[in-house]
């Protein structure tokens, strides 16, 4: 089985990529130069259209199976363009990792917005118990699934199908705590009750009740984001605020991959703090 993903180019408002045995080309409104690579673009075994969804020259495949480092994840064409990883984020899952195999005992980590629970995985393999919350059923299912593929599926991880603020909230209530938390936001979304989320309007009321379930002094935070307009400035000031840090204490950078072709593209931003 072929391993990890890989950005091959990225241009014309479109990215290709391959996923294990798969080549993916799908929009990427940031990629707005030339293609660097043109030819590469024929070997796409997948591409995805907004208006006009999935095609494929053969039959579209209903899911297939990655091997990232000691992880397997299970992928799947969804009607987003998505394909259930996110190739960006592997640097903060190797950073969360690596912190967590040096903490003593069991630390427990909070995941909201965990969606198909990579960065879940990956702190459960470090000896981790990981609270996994998204408001999706179907995308904590697909969790279970890879946790399953990983030969996880015996540790200690509460799988969590709810409105992640109004569980956070409740968590606080319930002095409950948490070592490290992990968020990655949507730009728009649903809230309890079928009330519109926007990220602009909710992030400060989200991050001041995780400071609640955390402490002040957490082993870790990790916030990102892949909304236009917040840049990692904008996410390393709000950490700061809610933790009461100053900004030059938050570790902040772009969300992005480099193409085998040369070009980078940026896919939003993270902040970062560690409890000290």
């Amino acid at each position: 089985m072929t391993a990890a993903t890989e950005l091959l180019d990225a241009g014309d408002d479109r990215r290709l990529e391959r996923f294990g045995d798969l080549v993916i080309d799908r929009p990427a409104p940031e990629a707005e130069w030339p293609r660097r690579d043109p030819d590469a673009w024929s070997s796409a075994d997948l591409v995805f259209e907004r208006d006009g969804g999935w095609q494929s020259a053969g039959d579209i495949p209903t899911a297939w199976e990655v091997d990232d480092g000691d992880l397997r994840f299970e992928l799947r064409p969804t009607p987003t363009g998505q394909v259930g990883l996110f190739p960006e984020q592997v640097l903060n899952r190797a950073w969360v990792r690596d912190l967590l195999t040096g903490l003593p005992a069991t630390p427990a980590v909070l995941n909201l917005f965990a969606y198909t629970g990579a960065m879940t995985l990956s702190a459960a393999a470090a000896g981790a118990s990981v609270t996994h919350v998204d408001g999706s059923r179907p995308a904590v299912a697909w969790a279970r699934r890879n946790a399953q593929l990983s030969g996880l599926d015996d540790r200690p991880v509460r799988w969590i199908v709810d409105d992640v603020q109004g569980f956070v909230a409740r968590e606080a209530r319930r002095g409950r705590r948490y070592d490290g938390l992990v968020l990655d936001p949507p730009s728009y979304g649903h809230g309890a009750g079928g009330r519109s989320w926007k990220l602009a309007d909710r992030l400060s009321d989200l991050l001041a009740s995780c400071a609640e379930v955390t402490g002040p002094r957490p082993a870790f935070v990790v916030l990102t984001a892949h909304t236009h307009g917040f840049e990692p400035e904008r996410l390393a000031d709000a950490l700061a605020a809610a933790y009461r840090r100053r900004p030059a204490d938050v570790d902040a950078g772009d969300l992005g991959l480099r193409a085998r072709s040369g070009a980078h593209l940026h896919l939003g931003a993270f902040a970062r703090i560690i409890g000290r």
